[in-house]
């Protein structure tokens, strides 16, 4: 993917992320900064503490130093990208950031001390192949940040997957992620692998409405090489705008050729459908084909790993 914003989020709340200390948090909690969803402001809102901002921050420093935030990846991997967004903070955003990154017992630098703007979703790429499990927010000298986006691809523990067997294959947490898809008009099809059902139908995957006769689709990259026995198309919440029915293709990574795994099957609305796939061949790939278009909250694609 060209856009690294395009891959999951590894440190929002609703993958399992927390913000596990900060050395202040005086103004706003730290909790925030690792909310879905953008930041929002209401002019009116005040507190004990001043203004009432959806973000974090400190008090105004009178002592040489930084503020920092400890954030604890839901889904430890492979950082790609971090964006740090100021939204809202306009004349109280720190003139600075750095973001490092911990590996093993070794933190590593991921965003080297950078200017940022305020107000501003502030975008950096990342040079780092390490498996990164926690990230530390330093903010100089001080100030408010929205949000912290870590954007990556997973790497789960192996030990760990094996032992479960049975392993819903496109999770986020088990490194499963979207890699291209039709369109992306309402929403991230990323949504579709996110834990949890679903609490709303802005949870989820939706397409425009398509005034011609093809159909919509999103293609997957599953945690591993693996036979897919169970597919799970939830379409809850979309009551008039479900797709009208669905398939499942898969294919392996040394191959350009897609074979059936489900075929193109009557969906209802807001309903959470199970399908019993046929035993094949493991794949590493899976196309989702919906028609013509519409929304779906959660893709589930149950299976065990093994020789690809």
């Amino acid at each position: 993917m060209s856009d690294f914003r395009l891959l999951p989020d590894l440190a929002r709340r609703d993958v399992g992320g927390a913000v596990v200390s900060a050395n202040d948090e005086a103004f706003a909690t730290r909790e925030n900064l690792i909310t879905p969803g953008p930041a929002v402001f209401d002019p009116s809102t005040f507190g004990p503490k001043g203004k009432v901002y959806d973000g974090w921050e400190t008090r105004r420093r009178r002592e040489p130093g930084h503020d920092e935030a400890l954030i604890r990846l839901g889904a430890p991997g492979v950082v790609r990208g971090i964006v740090v967004d100021t939204a809202w903070f306009t004349g109280n955003y720190p003139p600075e950031v750095a973001v490092d990154g911990l590996t093993g017992e070794n933190w590593v630098p991921l965003v080297a001390r950078s200017p940022i703007k305020g107000d501003t979703e502030n975008v950096f790429d990342v040079a780092c192949d390490e498996r990164i499990t926690h990230v530390r927010l330093r903010i100089f000298p001080d100030g408010g940040v929205a949000r912290l986006r870590v954007h990556g691809v997973a790497k789960p523990d192996p030990a760990l997957l094996a032992a479960l067997g049975s392993v819903d294959l496109a999770a986020i947490e088990n490194g499963g992620r979207v890699t291209a898809c039709s369109n992306l008009f309402y929403s991230s099809p990323q949504n579709l692998l996110l834990p949890g059902p679903a609490r709303s139908m802005g949870e989820g995957w939706e397409t425009a409405r398509r005034r011609d006769d093809g159909n919509d689709w999103v293609e997957l990259a599953l945690a591993g090489p693996a036979v897919v026995r169970v597919a799970e198309l939830d379409t809850s919440w979309f009551l008039h705008n479900a797709p009208g029915s669905a398939s499942l293709q898969g294919r392996r990574t040394d191959s350009d050729a897609w074979e059936p795994l489900l075929p193109r099957t009557p969906l209802e609305p807001d309903t959470r459908h199970r399908f019993v796939l046929p035993s094949g061949r493991p794949v590493s790939q899976v196309r989702m084909d919906v028609f013509p278009d519409g929304g779906m909250a959660r893709v589930r694609l149950h299976g065990s790993f093994m020789q690809a």
